[in-house]
Parts: C-alpha cells; sequence; structure tokens
C-alpha cells in the first residue's frame, strides 16, 4: 500500500488553518498534504466549505468599505510594502512551494518572482485607477469618469504555482479598493497562508484579505456566496466551465481560464541547439505541470523532424530527475501520485493508439526516487490529431512531435484545436514569425519564446475552450476585471440659470 493512501496519523502533523479576519481558524475536516518527493504526507490542511465562506465573506464585508475609502496612493504603499516583504521572503516560499508541490527550488524562486512582478504592477494604482475627462460637454457641464470596486471578489487557485496565480489576482484586486478571498489548492496549501501573513505584515487591515482552505464544497460555496461580486479561476477546461455556469447562475462576474495545448513551431531555420533547449525547459520544467507547457511541437518536414528527435532523446536521456531541492535536479516529481498514474495512462494510450515512443519515462529507479511520486521524460514521433495524446492536456512530462509539411499546414492544426492558450514558433525568418502571429488562432503568441506568458503591464489568458469570460488576467485587462465603470456628468450653473426641460439633450447643446 502506498504512503498516499495510508498517511500518518494527521494528529501528529502540524495543521495549516484558514485565514479570516487577520487570525488563523480551524475546522474539524481536515485533509492530508504530501510532500511528493518523499511519497508521505507532512501536513494537513483545514477543509472549509459554506460556513467558512460565509464566514470570510462576513469580515471582507466589515473590512472592505474602509478600505475602499482609501486613496489609491494609500492603499499602493501597503503593496510597496508587501512587495518588499516578498523579495525578503522569497526563499521561504520557495521552499514551502517546493516541499508540498515537487517543483525544484530554482523554479519555485522564479514562480515567487513572476507573481512579485504582478505586484509591482498593482503598485501603479494612482494610475491604474486615472478616469477621463471632458471639459464643457454641454452649456456649463462636463463629464469624467472613474473606476469603482466591485466590492468582494474571490480566486480560485491551481495547484501547479501555489503562490504565483494568486499574486495574479489579489495584489491587483486590493489596489482596486476590492477585498478578496481566496480558495487555493488544498494540495499546496503553505503557500497562500504564508502570502496573507505578509500581506498583514504589509498593513493590509484585517478581513481585506482571507484564505479559506477546501475542495470542491468550498469552490460551491464561492460561487453561491451572495456577497461575493466576481470569481476569478484557473484550472481544467471542465471545471472553468462549470465555474463560469455558475457564477453567471448566481449574478456574478466570471474570469475562468481552462485547460491548454500548447503547440511549438519549429521551422527549419531554427537554430536547432538553442530550440531544443527551450523545448525541455518549456515542456519538462515543473514536471510538464504547467498551464504554458509546450506538450506538442509541430516539425516542419521529415529531415527536421528526425534531426530534432535525436538531439531531444539524447537531451533526454541525461535530463536529471530527482529530490527538487538538490542544486542538480532538473525536473523533480509529479504532485500526487493519483495524477502519476493519470500521466502513466496517457503515455500507455499513446502507444495503443499508434504513436512511437521514442523515451519512455514510465519506469524510474534509483534510490533518490524511492517512494516519490516521480515520472521520467517521455517522448512520442508521430503523433497524430485524433489520439488523445494530441487532444488532451495531459499536464505531465509528456512530449509529442507532429510532422507537418509547412508552416500553413502548422497554423491549420493549431486554429482547429478546441483548447487554444498559446502557440510558439521557432524561426530564424521575420516572414514566417511574423505570418505566424498574424494568423495564429490563440490568446497567447510566442516568437523564439518557448514560454509566452506576458509579462505583468500585459495581460494572460487564451481562447476557446482555454478562456471562459470577458476578460484576461492581471494587467489593464485585470483592472477592467476587478472595476466596474461610473459616469458622471455635472453641470453647475449661476443662480438665474435654473429652470427644466424635457426634451432629451442632443451633441453640445446647453443641458
Amino acid at each position: 500500500m502506498s504512503a498516499e493512501i495510508a498517511p500518518p496519523p494527521a494528529a501528529a502533523l502540524p495543521l495549516i488553518e484558514h485565514w479570516i479576519d487577520g487570525r488563523t481558524v480551524a475546522s474539524s475536516a481536515r485533509a492530508p498534504v504530501f510532500n511528493p518527493a518523499l511519497g508521505r504526507q507532512i501536513r494537513a490542511v483545514a477543509m472549509g466549505g459554506h460556513a467558512e465562506i460565509a464566514l470570510a465573506a462576513s469580515a471582507a464585508e466589515r473590512a472592505q468599505p474602509a478600505w475602499a475609502a482609501l486613496s489609491p496612493q494609500r492603499r499602493a504603499r501597503h503593496l510597496f510594502e508587501l512587495k518588499q516583504l516578498l523579495l525578503e521572503e522569497r526563499a521561504a516560499l520557495a521552499r514551502a512551494i517546493s516541499e508540498e508541490h515537487g517543483k525544484t527550488i530554482q523554479d519555485a524562486v522564479g514562480e515567487v518572482t513572476r507573481g512579485i512582478e504582478v505586484v509591482e504592477y498593482a503598485c501603479a494604482a494612482p494610475q491604474l485607477l486615472t478616469g477621463a475627462y471632458s471639459h464643457n460637454v454641454g452649456g456649463n457641464a462636463d463629464t469624467f469618469s472613474v473606476r469603482v470596486p466591485l466590492g468582494i471578489v474571490a480566486g480560485i487557485t491551481p495547484f501547479n504555482f501555489p503562490a504565483m496565480v494568486p499574486l495574479w489576482m489579489f495584489p491587483l484586486a486590493l489596489a482596486c479598493g476590492n477585498a478578496f478571498i481566496l480558495k487555493p489548492s488544498e494540495r499546496d496549501p503553505s503557500a497562500a497562508l504564508l502570502l496573507a501573513r505578509l500581506a498583514q505584515r504589509a498593513g493590509v487591515p484585517d478581513g481585506v484579505l482571507n484564505v479559506v482552505h477546501g475542495d470542491r464544497g468550498a469552490v460551491a460555496a464561492v460561487l453561491e456566496e451572495p456577497r461575493i461580486a466576481a470569481v476569478s479561476f484557473i484550472g481544467s477546461t471542465p471545471v472553468a466551465r462549470h465555474v463560469q455556469l455558475e457564477a453567471i447562475r448566481h449574478g456574478k462576474r466570471v474570469q475562468a481560464l481552462g485547460g491548454a495545448k500548447n503547440h511549438l513551431l519549429v521551422m527549419p531555420d531554427a537554430d536547432l541547439d538553442v530550440t531544443v533547449e527551450a523545448i525541455v525547459g518549456a515542456a519538462y520544467g515543473s514536471a510538464g505541470e504547467r498551464c504554458m507547457a509546450a506538450s506538442i511541437v509541430l516539425a516542419v518536414g521529415d529531415e527536421l523532424a528526425e534531426r530534432l528527435i535525436a538531439h531531444l532523446a539524447r537531451r533526454l536521456a541525461g535530463l536529471r530527475v530527482g529530490a527538487p531541492d538538490a542544486p542538480d535536479t532538473e525536473m523533480g516529481p509529479l504532485v500526487t501520485q493519483a495524477h502519476r498514474e493519470r500521466v502513466r495512462e496517457y503515455i500507455d494510450a499513446g502507444v495503443r493508439e499508434g504513436a512511437a515512443l521514442v523515451v519512455d519515462g514510465r519506469d524510474l529507479s534509483g534510490a533518490a526516487l524511492h517512494g516519490g511520486f516521480f515520472l521520467g521524460p517521455s517522448l512520442f514521433d508521430r503523433v497524430r490529431p485524433h489520439m488523445r495524446i494530441y487532444r488532451e492536456e495531459i499536464f505531465g512530462p509528456v512530449l509529442g512531435i507532429v510532422r507537418v509539411a509547412d508552416l500553413a499546414s502548422a497554423v491549420r492544426l493549431i486554429n482547429a484545436h478546441e483548447l487554444a492558450n498559446g502557440a510558439v514558433i521557432f524561426t530564424a525568418s521575420g516572414a514566417a514569425a511574423r505570418r505566424f502571429a498574424a494568423e495564429v488562432e490563440t490568446g497567447m503568441v510566442g516568437v523564439n519564446v518557448a514560454i509566452p506568458v506576458p509579462v505583468a503591464h500585459h495581460s494572460f489568458g487564451g481562447w476557446r475552450s482555454s478562456m471562459y469570460g470577458d476578460h484576461h488576467v492581471y494587467g489593464e485587462e485585470g483592472v477592467r476585471f476587478y472595476t466596474r465603470l461610473k459616469c458622471v456628468t455635472q453641470r453647475w450653473l449661476a443662480p438665474p440659470q435654473g429652470g427644466s426641460r424635457l426634451t432629451m439633450p442632443a451633441g453640445d447643446e446647453t443641458l
């Protein structure tokens, strides 16, 4: 029996609690938290539901009006302090992430750093919330617009980025004057609690940021709580679709980001050595547990495909899989035993459906890997669009090679896929890159950039079944999502100019 199925007694382990109104709050329900590199439980997490979400909403309801009444400059000062604390505690956050998720320490540090970039963007709240003003739109009348907070908003975040994705959401929501309820993944909950404590140290008032742990019951509670005005979600496509429909049914604004099947097109003129290193990092970094992972490579022509596969096979033979805290480890374990088995099933399905398994990562050996949820890198050639390993998001260290005739056929394949998160081209041709960027139908595009996650002052999100809702995450789109537009037309008259009119004013007529 595995360690995941038979964990040690939870009573003897540290407990990760909820964070509501500036203090930890326990609940009777518990769930195990594993160290995936060791394959054993290291903590327990409190599991909340409707009662805890209601408690958090009450705390947010009390705190939000005073927080919104602060000037954007004063809110920004707290975010500046949070940014500094995140820099100081980056190593501690990275250790907690690596221990519970399994990604390498270096990768976890990178995750926190990318999250800090969004905090830096949110520090520009005075500029981000600047409205528009039109003088003398009519006789003695002016019009101006302002962006005002929604009130209480919530975020439901995935296991694969337990610090970065919350930092994509709550700092910007707070900058806009909202209170925030975070429902992080119960698989790696420590980072969320650490972030909440840092926000309190930064001077964010109690109740403005709350954390409630839980599973689908907590998600349902977030979607049903009437005081929550908007929900941000990142996860799988089926759940994103459900979140969107339920949020709308309960009258909430929603941005729900789903799964991905990111394509990476390699043109014959690409620098092969550089491209292979980029592919390995994009496909196998964080054990493939990234929504921006490059899981399909489109190789133009058989000759390029053969050379590319040979290079990849040699590189993967030396890929260092092991303990995530070891300095030379390139890839750690998957997050749970159940997820490892799910990825293994995809590899089995690829073999059954006729893809050529060039590198088989299903069986690893070594004392350092004993008991952990490890899986080696796998590489398929001659993948076809009808195969499951092409159609579905695997979320593991599995890469498929699809051979295509030219750029046009590659673009057609990408544009026909249900999941339209990101697409990348590696080429030395500006003309090919420009055509690719113009014609490919995905939310994010990379040119010689293997993981095209936008910087903080742009926005993140896909198209088609990779994104439900009208606004992408963070950047200018995030500001729009977490605010409502109010337009004010005002007129100040001298005393003799009073009176009324019954017709609709038009153009520059006197109002």
